[in-house]
């Protein structure tokens, strides 16, 4: 991938949010898409800031079969893990800090969402929007 978002503090939030919406508009996106896919980086740009304290995000447009175009987001960083991935990924579950969506609601936003995560040793999250649905 060769676009990528450093998040170090919370002004980076706001870029990566910034981005998001710019790259999904070129791309042609619905302004419903455009916002679902900014509201999905921005929560998990945020908890990439508030949880693990740094880490980056990148992004490329991506082609596939049937698919047709999508924008994937990958999320990366060396915080302390996601304790309970399962019990995270429940609706209505929230730590306390983050917007209130939840990764439950990130991935209700999302056409994909994976996630890999080891206690000590961080989180990776996939998600992607397809254009072409």
């Amino acid at each position: 991938m060769s676009n990528r978002i450093d998040i170090r503090n919370e002004s980076d939030v706001v870029v990566a949010r910034q981005i998001a919406r710019q790259v999904a508009s070129q791309m042609g996106f619905s302004l419903g898409d455009q916002t679902r896919i900014t509201t999905a980086v921005s929560e998990l740009a945020r908890n990439i800031f508030l949880y693990a304290k740094q880490g980056w995000i990148e992004y490329q447009e991506i082609t596939l079969g049937v698919r047709g175009r999508g924008i994937e987001f990958i999320f990366q960083d060396q915080g302390p893990g996601i304790p309970d991935v399962e019990l995270a990924l429940t609706v209505g579950y929230t730590s306390g800090n983050g917007m209130g969506m939840g990764l439950s609601g990130t991935k209700r936003l999302m056409d994909e969402f994976d996630i890999k995560s080891s206690p000590g040793k961080g989180a990776t999250i996939r998600i992607v929007r397809w254009l072409n649905k």
